[in-house]
Order: structure tokens, then C-alpha cells, then sequence
């Protein structure tokens, strides 16, 4: 594939100006032609496209890598349900379990090298972290620039801490600048997210292929997926919010021009946790930009709907994502209900009410679970993220654990049926539980739902007939696996949102006889379903049950049937 001369010109020179655009399309060039090239396979993504989020160390076995643990368990236990594999961050790091990177071109030794990774590559595709909107302090670059290196004297942002700050969006709690010592005195820097976490200074034409050089490794290495992660801060301009600048998505659309002429199967993530107009915006609109953005409000709207029994919110906000509303063809979200990171509040604003919120933290706190709160930028906080297991969150400490099962099968059946690729964290499909020893020793809110596992002794919880985990691993293979059969759930296939009772979440996919409805019960209570079936000639005659077999035959043109508490159900025509 050829590259767009006229059209990343005109990026460059918005972004950079029209002498420094002439020499970064000069530099671009010569990577172009150096660049190695993956065989493209042409495929597009489909139904059968579910990726696994996982730590690299996840598992671990005596005298082995991690990295190397985690291929043997996906062999075993990941075959016919992921097609990908999302691994964390693998890479050197000093902080934030993985995301204060020392050094992008490494992995990290206490996981493997890059050899199993790549032998990971010829099972599964891979989806790497592309961090880079900030670095270690600990990293070669940020020393550099410390000890007055002039190659890496505008690698990062200096700034003047008397300076207004005060329309800069704050994603932590924590000072936005920190001071360092340099070889030419003190100086402050941006650090978003945290002091060991220093941003890079995109002005700087050297920053800009310097990341680049590191998007091509990734893609030479066996990545498919590149996650961009906090892509959203990128740029600063003073007197700016500082997030979702025209120049960020002017370098997304650079970097995917590159990666588009050099791995065209390359698949762009882009990681904002904003409102759903800004996060669609990364989709690019008349330009190619992501891939795939994140669905966050769909964590806690669904947690909501399971708490209280009322899935009217997440409902009525499903009903505004149609697929003809993705800018071109290609592009989809990236779904999702537990990560490494806690479930995110900030996505339900103007969804939720406030008390709804806080009727979510108060039965998270009673299920073992913590708030994680951010800076308001006017000397007050609210919340930010809930820290628990989803399994957890979900679970009533009352609940039997049938019930736990059912809840968290329910909440699966959402994930999988909506319109786009889901992605499911290792520690929900294989049932845990919240890992409070992990908060206690490290202090670290987000360790709850971050527990490392001797692969031993997972795979005999795995086996043991009735265990908790071997019951929700089952249940979500089941359902993978019927997913990835059914063409309704391709990422672009039709989706409308059914209302017909708060207490359901009804979602019809597909068209003709290839539809799937699915129907999920959020409450303890019996709920009978009548939904008037489609009066194309197409679509009479009775409808099954996808997951149990059971048929259900037409009543006066509608589809009756009675939802237990917190069943699910894929129903098809026969």
C-alpha cells in the first residue's frame, strides 16, 4: 500500500510547520523504505474476533518465563474462544504496573524476551501497549535529558509552575508538574499522571519519529493491535483543556498513514476515557484515524443495571450507539467490562444521576471494593474509578453462588451481543474474586483486580468439578464460542435496542434469518418477555435458544416467554 504524499504533508505542516513537514516527509520516507513488512493476510474484523486482556506475568510456573506460562495457558484454555491477546505492558518499568516505561524496545526480563512473544504471535494476535504519551523518570531518555544531553534537550516539557493552569483537565489527583534537577538547575516538567511518569514533548520533531521508529518495532515484533494509550493528552497548549487537540489527532492520522503502508492489517486503539462525543472523534470522521475506540461507559452502566435491577440507563444510552453512526466502514468499539483498571464513574456523566452514582459505590464498598477519586482542578475531588473484581461487583455478599454465575453470565451476554469487538479480562473468564492482600501490601487501589496466579493451581480450580471458577470459565466459553458461529454479531452487523421492560436489557443483531436477540433479566425477579415479532415473511415460525436449545413457538405474532432472575438468553430463528 502507497502512502498519501499530499495528504500527510498537510498534516505535518499543521502540526509542525512547512519546513519542519518537508524534513519529517524525508525522514518518513527513509523508514518506509527500511521498514519490515508482515505478510498481510487481508482479513477484516469479524465475530470471531474476542480478545483476552492479560498481564504478561498473569500465570507463573516454577523455572519458566511468564510470558511462556502464558502461551502454554492459552493453548489449553484459549483455543476456539480468543483470537487475540491483549498483553499489558511487557516492557521494563518502574511504576503503575507497567505503565511508566524504561524502555519501549525491551521486555521486561522478569517476563521473557522478545522471542516469546513472538511465539505467542504465530498462535494468537497480539495487541501491545503503545505508552507513549509519557516515560519513566528511570528511562535512558528522561536521564539524558537530566544530565544536558542537547540531542534529548526537548524530549520533554518544561514549564513555568507560576503559570494558570487551571483549565488543564486532570485525570489524577496528583500534581501536574514536578520539579527535577538538571545539569543546567531545576526545572519543572509535565507529568500528567504521576511523578515518575514524565509526558514527552510532541512538539519536538525527534519525539515525533523517535515514536514512530517505536510503532514500526511493535509491528515488526508480531503486533496486530496498538493501543495508544492516554493518547488523548498528547499535545499541551497552555490556556487549553490539554486533551483532544487538533494536533493529537493530527499525529494518530500521521502514524496510521505510516502503519497503514507498511502492515495494512495493523488495528489502531485509541484509549480516552471521555465522554462519548470526544471518544468517537478518535474514529477519525472524513479522515482515517482509529480503528477502534473504547466503550467505557459500558462497565458501569452495566455493574448499574445488576446492583440495582434497573437496566433502563444502560438501555437508553445503548440505544443511541447504531452502527450506521460509525464513520466509515472498518471502524467499531472496543468492549469491555473489567480491565487492569478499575470500572471508570466519569463516562456515565449525564447518564447517571448523582445519587445513582452513589447508590453504585455504596454496594461496591460493601462488596470489598475501594473509590479512587480525581482532581477537580477547584480544590475538590469526585469520584473517578471503582477498584474491585467484576465478579465481585457484581455479586451480593448473600448471593448464592449459582447466582454469582448467572450475574456474571448475564453480564457477559451484554458485553458479547453489542456491536463492536469484545475484549474480556483473564481474571473474569476465569472466575476471581477481589484480591484485597494485593491492596494491603502495595497500597495500590487497582492491585484488587491484579492478582498474579500459579498456573498449577488455577488449572486445578479450572478442573475441579463445582468450583466457582470452572463454572464461570465454562459458562463464557459456551458463549464465546456461540458468538463467534453467528454473522449477527459481526462488529458492523445491524443492532437495535429493545425496550420493553426496565428490568431487561433486549438487543436485536443481525438481519433476516441470521437475527439474534438477546435477553438478559438485571433483577431477582420472574419477568415475562412479550416482544411483538417482525412481520417480515422472513422471520415467521418459532425462535430457539441459542445457549440451551429450547424453542419457543409464536403467540398471537409475539414471543413470550418467562426470564428468570439474572437469566440471559440468545434467541434465533428456526
Amino acid at each position: 500500500m502507497t502512502i498519501h504524499r499530499e495528504r500527510l504533508q498537510e498534516r505535518l505542516v499543521f502540526v509542525y510547520g512547512s519546513d519542519q513537514a518537508a524534513k519529517l516527509c524525508e525522514q518518513i520516507d527513509a523508514r518506509l523504505h527500511n521498514a519490515s513488512r508482515p505478510s498481510s493476510s487481508g482479513r477484516q474484523l469479524n465475530q470471531e474476533d474476542v480478545m483476552l486482556i492479560t498481564y504478561g506475568d498473569q500465570v507463573h510456573e516454577p523455572e519458566k518465563p511468564p510470558l511462556a506460562s502464558l502461551h502454554t495457558f492459552a493453548k489449553s484454555y484459549l483455543q476456539g474462544i480468543a483470537s487475540a491477546i491483549h498483553i499489558l505492558p511487557f516492557y521494563p518499568y518502574t511504576s503503575d504496573d507497567g505503565f511508566s516505561v524504561v524502555d519501549y524496545k525491551e521486555v521486561d526480563p522478569n517476563l521473557g524476551q522478545w522471542s516469546d512473544v513472538r511465539s505467542l504471535a504465530q498462535d494468537f494476535d497480539l495487541m501491545f501497549d503503545a505508552v507513549v504519551n509519557h516515560i519513566s523518570a528511570h528511562s535512558p531518555w528522561f536521564k539524558r535529558y537530566l544530565a544536558g544531553d542537547p540531542a534529548f534537550a526537548e524530549y520533554f516539557i518544561e514549564a513555568d509552575p507560576e503559570a494558570d493552569y487551571a483549565s488543564v483537565t486532570r485525570p489524577r489527583a496528583l500534581p501536574l508538574l514536578t520539579e527535577v534537577e538538571t545539569a543546567h538547575g531545576p526545572r519543572h516538567v509535565w507529568t500528567t499522571f504521576s511523578a515518575d511518569q514524565i509526558d514527552l514533548n510532541f512538539r519536538c520533531p525527534e519525539v515525533f519519529l523517535a515514536v514512530l521508529d517505536v510503532l514500526l518495532f511493535y509491528v515488526s515484533q508480531g503486533a496486530r493491535f496498538i493501543r495508544l494509550d492516554a493518547i488523548g493528552y498528547l499535545w499541551k497548549e497552555l490556556g487549553t483543556s490539554c486533551i483532544h487537540l487538533d494536533q493529537t489527532h493530527a499525529i494518530i492520522q500521521v502514524y496510521r498513514q505510516v502503519l497503514d503502508a507498511v502492515a495494512p492489517d495493523t488495528v489502531i486503539i485509541t484509549e480516552t476515557n471521555v465522554p462519548h462525543a470526544d471518544n468517537i472523534s478518535y474514529l477519525g470522521g472524513e479522515a482515517d484515524e482509529a480503528h477502534m475506540v473504547y466503550q467505557f461507559p459500558l462497565p458501569p452502566l452495566t455493574l448499574y443495571a445488576f446492583v440495582t435491577g434497573n437496566a433502563k440507563p444502560l438501555t437508553q444510552w445503548a440505544a443511541g450507539i447504531k452502527t450506521a453512526t460509525f464513520p466509515k466502514p472498518g471502524t467499531t468499539f472496543f468492549n469491555f467490562l473489567a480491565s487492569h483498571d478499575g470500572i471508570g464513574v466519569m463516562p456515565t456523566r449525564g447518564i447517571l444521576s448523582e445519587d445513582d452514582v452513589a447508590t453504585m459505590i455504596k454496594a461496591v464498598e460493601e462488596r470489598g471494593g475501594l473509590v479512587s477519586y480525581k482532581d477537580n482542578g477547584d480544590g475538590t475531588k469526585s469520584p473517578y474509578e471503582l477498584n474491585i473484581n467484576y465478579l465481585s461487583a457484581l455479586s451480593h455478599p448473600n448471593d448464592s453462588q449459582e447466582t454469582r454465575v448467572l450475574k456474571m453470565l448475564g453480564a457477559h451476554t451484554i458485553l458479547l451481543s453489542l456491536a463492536g469487538v469484545p475484549g474480556v479480562y483473564f481474571h473474569s473468564l476465569v472466575g476471581s474474586e477481589n484480591y484485597r492482600q494485593g491492596v494491603e501490601e502495595s497500597g495500590i487501589p487497582r492491585r484488587i483486580n491484579r492478582e498474579k496466579l500459579d498456573l498449577g493451581a488455577l488449572v486445578d480450580q479450572l478442573e475441579t468439578t463445582g468450583s466457582l471458577r470452572q463454572a464461570v470459565y465454562h459458562g463464557l466459553r459456551q458463549r464465546i464460542a456461540l458468538r463467534r458461529q453467528r454473522s449477527a454479531f459481526h462488529p458492523e452487523a445491524a443492532q437495535e435496542v429493545v425496550d420493553v421492560d426496565d428490568r431487561l436489557f433486549v438487543l436485536l443483531r443481525g438481519a433476516g434469518r441470521h437475527r439474534v436477540l438477546t435477553v438478559v433479566n438485571t433483577s431477582d425477579q420472574d419477568v415475562q418477555l412479550r416482544w411483538p415479532l417482525p412481520s417480515h415473511a422472513d422471520q415467521a415460525g418459532p425462535w430457539r435458544d441459542a445457549v440451551d436449545g429450547t424453542t419457543y413457538e409464536e403467540q398471537d405474532g409475539q414471543l413470550v416467554l418467562n426470564i428468570a432472575p439474572y437469566a440471559s438468553h440468545w434467541l434465533e430463528p428456526v
